[in-house]
């Protein structure tokens, strides 16, 4: 079957990556999405395992349509009595860009229509109850094409079930995901976020570099489906759980000037199952300094899009800018969407990479540190 993995706009790069360290090699990346061949076990293996993708889908067709007849009459032809038992509950979302049909609650009622009648034909019946399991249909329409998709995950993959209380403005698990990866920070070098808020960042670099995957305590969508096998399920998890790495030496801290966020991080590192290798502590960052010659930081600090808060804002990342400063030879990289962050920091980033975070644009901006001396040449 198809398998689209969508994305966050500008992560796609670094989710083809994680795919092809899964052994993945004939894949397509597009805007927002990869996608690839496989059956039931890989979109097992796709949920369980990827840390920065949005959701995992089945396409179940795709056809041209700019008449609402060309619509119908293509989902009408699509398998849908293949997935969809006769008690299932099949909603429709809808999205249109750059389309002759625009109007995305019409394809919505359209796709919906041609879907029961298609089941008609299977099971016999004018009327179904929708009372059983639930199978997410989009039809998306880009440039007069219809593509027609099933999701897999169900509740987004950026909740990994460790996160129910959150503190303000939280950073997404897939981002923070996102920021450590493309960062390529080493598991033998310390990481610190010293903004850490309720502890995404550090939490997410400690399961990374337990290795712990990041589906494991969540459920999916398609784990009640009459395609799915519940062994496959079964056997994924029994496969995480072995991979699971409890030697490996971790460094990592977390630190924020707010007792609460620091208490709520601590609560989220033992859900996570990775309170033994993260330490929080309540500390203002100017106060940060640590007798490591080669860590990491990576941090998400306030972006002042409130009113009145700009100079709060300015303040704080001078403030960085000066803590950092006492860190010469680490690594560090930040996200943010105030626009005149380099100029008021100080110091041009090495690299500069466009994010979403949610609907807002941002600016990752790396500064990369000498890369340590190998054992052999100390």
């Amino acid at each position: 079957m198809d398998i689209i993995v969508t994305t966050a706009f500008g992560t796609e790069g670094v989710t083809a990556r994680e795919l092809r360290d899964l052994g993945y090699e004939d894949i397509t990346v597009d805007n927002g999405k990869i996608i690839f061949k496989g059956d039931a076990s890989d979109v097992v293996r796709a949920n369980m395992w990827l840390r920065t993708a949005a959701r995992v889908l089945i396409r179940v067709g795709e056809f041209k349509a700019t008449t609402f007849e060309d619509l119908f009459e293509g989902m009408k032809a699509l398998p849908w009595e293949e997935w969809i038992p006769e008690d299932g509950r099949f909603p429709v979302s809808g999205k249109s860009v750059q389309s002759t049909l625009f109007s995305i609650s019409d394809c919505q009622a359209i796709t919906k229509k041609a879907i029961v009648e298609k089941l008609k034909q299977k099971y016999h019946r004018e009327y179904f109850d929708e009372t059983g399991v639930e199978y997410k249909i989009e039809v998306a329409l880009l440039k007069d094409v219809a593509t027609l998709t099933i999701d897999t995950s169900g509740t987004g993959l950026h909740k990994r079930g460790y996160r129910d209380i959150v503190g303000e403005s939280p950073l997404k698990e897939t981002m923070a995901a996102t920021l450590i990866l493309l960062g390529y920070w080493k598991k033998g070098r310390i990481f610190v976020d010293p903004l850490c808020g309720s502890g995404t960042l550090p939490i997410e670099a400690a399961m990374i570099a337990k290795n712990l995957a990041p589906g494991l305590n969540r459920k999916f969508a398609a784990e009640k489906w009459q395609n799915f096998d519940p062994k496959i399920w079964k056997l994924a998890r029994e496969e995480a759980n072995s991979l699971i790495d409890e030697d490996v030496p971790i460094t990592i801290f977390g630190s924020d000037i707010n007792p609460k966020a620091v208490e709520l991080a601590n609560i989220h590192a033992e859900k996570a199952g990775v309170d033994d290798c993260v330490s929080f502590k309540k500390m203002n960052v100017a106060d940060f300094t640590s007798r490591e010659e080669y860590g990491f930081i990576i941090t998400n600090p306030p972006y002042g899009e409130r009113l009145g808060e700009e100079r709060e804002v300015i303040s704080l990342y001078k403030t960085m800018a000066k803590t950092f400063e006492k860190l010469p030879t680490w690594s560090y990289g930040i996200l943010t969407s105030y626009e005149e962050f380099e100029k008021v920091f100080g110091k041009r980033a090495d690299k500069k990479r466009k994010l979403f975070n949610g609907q807002l644009l941002c600016h990752y901006y790396q500064y990369n540190g000498p890369k340590p001396p190998r054992k052999s040449d100390k």
